[in-house]
């Protein structure tokens, strides 16, 4: 009786410890570009594993809106910031370390596309994809530093890059900063994680492919037809993107050191 007794009260807290493995419970996170999006589906599924979470858009308006919309399924609060610039990424974390004296984790969504053919592409669309894309979460990383560090004094922060499988792969469309910016935002996450280890500041990225945004409206208005280029036979859903991070945010995604997970129903295998 008493070896049966054992073995169910180790199977019991082995159970509570994988449930714990993607809690969110207790830690606070940034996201950018959180009121629309990749960005939106990411605040949520923290907030719904007990995280506190902080959005950041352009539009204050909507960035206000959309904090009252998340607030029901968890403690969400709104900082408008413009962090296209080291200035505004700089004014980004202050107004977040006034708010909190630690940051678990952070996620550089925020982000723009441009696309125009190679005889007329202009130097405005790639310096403001560039900027925002790739030298926007190296400065607000930076710039969080601190909070960062003070936070994983305990157990690791996370900082979450959003890449593009457009920065694995070549697609067809014109998009030549987009495609630059992403690629070299998966390189950077490699360089930044090996140097903000050593703080216990585990850096990470994502790759998402086809899903439903104001900046993916082909897969937002044309969802079927995109589908159909798309080996898993579909657009990537709230819960598909809410997953993976939710796995890089939590304990379970600890030893995720510097890597890209690609999530796109295989069109990257597909694009050989």
């Amino acid at each position: 009786m008493r070896h049966g007794l054992g073995v169910n009260l180790r199977d019991h807290t082995k159970a509570a410890n994988m449930n714990d493995l993607f809690s969110l419970k207790g830690r606070t996170a940034l996201v950018t570009g959180g009121s629309r999006g990749i960005g939106r589906m990411i605040a949520k599924g923290f907030l719904a594993q007990g995280a506190r979470v902080y959005i950041s858009s352009r539009k204050a308006a909507a960035c206000d809106k959309a904090a009252a919309e998340l607030s029901a399924f968890g403690p969400c609060v709104s900082l408008p910031a413009d962090v296209s610039t080291v200035d505004g990424a700089r004014a980004l974390a202050a107004a977040y370390m006034a708010k909190e004296a630690t940051l678990d984790i952070l996620v550089n969504n925020a982000g723009a596309a441009w696309g125009e053919s190679f005889d007329t592409f202009p130097e405005s669309g790639w310096d403001k994809v560039v900027d925002l894309n790739l030298k926007s979460p190296f400065f607000l990383t930076q710039a969080l530093h601190d909070a960062l560090r003070k936070a994983a004094a305990d157990r690791p922060a996370k900082v979450i890059n959003i890449a593009s499988i457009d920065g694995v792969s070549v697609n067809p469309q014109e998009t030549y900063s987009y495609a630059a910016s992403k690629s070299g935002l998966i390189h950077l996450t490699k360089r930044l994680a090996l140097r903000l280890v050593r703080d216990n500041i585990v850096v990470s990225a994502i790759a998402p492919g086809a899903f439903a945004s104001d900046m993916n409206r082909d897969a937002r208005d044309h969802g079927d037809e995109v589908a159909r280029r798309i080996p898993a036979g579909r657009i990537g859903t709230e819960e598909d993107m809410a997953g993976v991070a939710i796995y890089l945010a939590s304990r379970a995604g600890d030893y995720v050191v510097g890597e890209t997970i690609v999530v796109d129903g295989g069109v990257t295998h597909a694009r050989g």
